[in-house]
């Protein structure tokens, strides 16, 4: 039996998800990558509402699927948390390695002001 990459990473999402549940009092960010775009938001798992989203293509760097991009996507959704008044959310990296685009998109939400 052989697992490809992409029934890997959902195996890896099915594990976290399991562990992890956003709360209003600390919603959950959630990272997709497409071959595109990277796209994040933050989720009131309790209510089932998205509260924010963020996206490459929002700001402008559609089609540059790169490390820089990730890490705009970062602030911009940072950004937009203090607008709402969330401060500390639960990072869920969707069965990706933390690493590269999802490394740098972690840093620059950090560095915008989130804290997880």
């Amino acid at each position: 039996m052989s697992i490809n990459k992409e029934k890997r990473r959902l195996k890896i999402r099915k594990s976290i998800r399991a562990k992890i549940s956003g709360t209003k009092e600390r919603p959950r960010v959630s990272v997709f990558k497409s071959n595109k775009a990277v796209y994040a938001q933050i989720i009131d798992d309790m209510s089932g509402n998205t509260m924010v989203s963020c996206s490459s293509v929002e700001i402008k760097k559609f089609g540059k699927n790169n490390v820089e991009s990730s890490k705009e996507v970062g602030l911009k959704l940072a950004e937009k948390a203090k607008k709402k008044g969330i401060k500390e959310v639960l990072f869920d990296r969707s069965g990706y390695l933390y690493h590269g685009k999802i490394k740098s998109f972690a840093e620059g939400a950090r560095e915008g002001g989130l804290i997880f």
